[in-house]
């Protein structure tokens, strides 16, 4: 099968469409498929190319074949203003089997790519990444307005949340869950090693690692930590009963840090900063809880990756961390972040439930194997080839 991916952004980074994107075409080229994307981000300065870093086409090592449609007039941003009739004239010479789109809360490339899909008559399935919150009237309206509320596509999202608000905004009932995938082997080798101190020793080790903007309410996460350390208060030694190791960086690193000295928890809370991800699981080795504030996490890639290294996870309710973790069994989903302190001082208090719940975790693994994830992507294709009156598969 031919696939085409759109995506406005193509970049590794720590979770995010962006990796997803990268791992999927990877894994399904180890399939034998012949494995396209087309994004409007520019290749970083200075790197190598015949045409320059706003517009190139190259095989990747992993045998996925990555073409760029940046443009300078936007400064490589993830927008083009002619996007569509690039796209269009992209898959016109592609002429593939099916073209995936993935879409954020703001996407006019990705957006770009299943409109020129469309109008070619080709099989368009149409993935979110994200949670609709607060913009599903916007979405509602352009669905009516541009006629994709009868659209021959297949229409997924990473969670069940997220798909809720897609059916919602669009009106549609035929929206299925496609989650991120996830190679497990590196964080299963963390969660079999079992290196950590006995159980009631030394301080809740918590690790956050997130992209460090607004909306992962990355400032509030820490006083959530720096809350739960004055509750707890200091052990026999004087030394803090909880701590909170930061990994990533963005816009509120500064904000983060700066809620670090304010509160004078150094002692308790560490800022990394931005860490290689094949770096994270020698992190992981070393804690106890995951922790993440977001209230509009569509999946939790980062959650993911920590619950399947034997990490117990709190996170909020009505995220897509629910796909993988279950309240009270692979850690607690709470509401609010009165809620996630408690939830983090019952967890330094009762060792023997964050035995229990690392137990667990550490011996069943998660179900988002990439063998999973490829099985539901190739089924939502069969879909949008049906859609348009073409045989399922490929």
């Amino acid at each position: 099968m031919r696939i085409v991916h759109v995506s406005d952004c193509y970049a590794p980074r720590v979770g995010g469409i962006e990796s997803q994107v990268e791992d999927l075409a990877a894994h399904q080229v180890q399939r034998g498929h012949a494995v396209h994307v087309l994004t409007a981000t520019a290749a970083e300065a200075g790197t190598e190319s015949t045409v320059g870093r706003y517009r190139e086409s190259v095989t990747q090592a992993s045998g996925v074949r990555l073409h760029r449609m940046a443009s300078p007039m936007t400064f490589g941003l993830p927008v083009h203003p002619r996007g569509r009739a690039l796209v269009r004239r992209a898959l016109q010479v592609l002429d593939p089997d099916v073209v995936h789109v993935h879409a954020g809360v703001v996407s006019p490339f990705a957006y770009d790519g299943a409109r020129a899909a469309r109008a070619l008559g080709l099989p368009v399935a149409l993935t979110w990444h994200c949670m609709l919150d607060g913009v599903e009237p916007l979405l509602a309206l352009g669905s009516r307005a541009m006629g994709w509320r009868q659209a021959p596509v297949a229409l997924s999202a990473v969670s069940g949340v997220a798909a809720e608000r897609v059916a919602a905004a669009l009106g549609r009932t035929d929206v299925s869950v496609v989650p991120n995938g996830l190679d497990l082997t590196p964080w299963r080798a963390v969660a079999a090693r079992g290196e950590r101190p006995p159980s009631g020793s030394g301080p809740l080790r918590v690790v956050a690692t997130q992209r460090l903007a607004p909306r992962k309410r990355a400032v509030p996460l820490v006083r959530t930590v720096i809350e739960a350390a004055e509750q707890l208060g200091p052990d026999g030694a004087g030394r803090p009963r909880i701590h909170l190791t930061v990994a990533g960086g963005g816009p509120a690193e500064h904000g983060v840090r700066t809620e670090v000295a304010s509160a004078g928890a150094e002692e308790v809370v560490t800022v990394l900063g931005r860490v290689p991800r094949p770096t994270l699981p020698t992190l992981y080795r070393d804690q106890d809880v995951f922790l993440t504030s977001s209230t509009l996490e569509a999946f939790g890639i980062a959650a993911l990756e920590a619950r399947a290294a034997g990490l117990a996870v709190v996170a909020q309710a009505g995220t897509g961390v629910s796909e993988f973790v279950e309240d009270g069994r692979e850690g607690f989903l709470v509401r609010g972040d009165e809620a996630a302190t408690q939830a983090l001082v019952r967890l330094a208090e009762d060792r023997e439930q964050l035995a229990g719940i690392r137990s667990h975790n550490s011996s069943e693994p998660p179900p988002m194997s990439w063998a999973d994830v490829i099985g539901r992507a190739e089924r939502v294709y069969a879909r949008a080839r049906e859609a348009v009156g073409l045989p399922g598969s490929g």
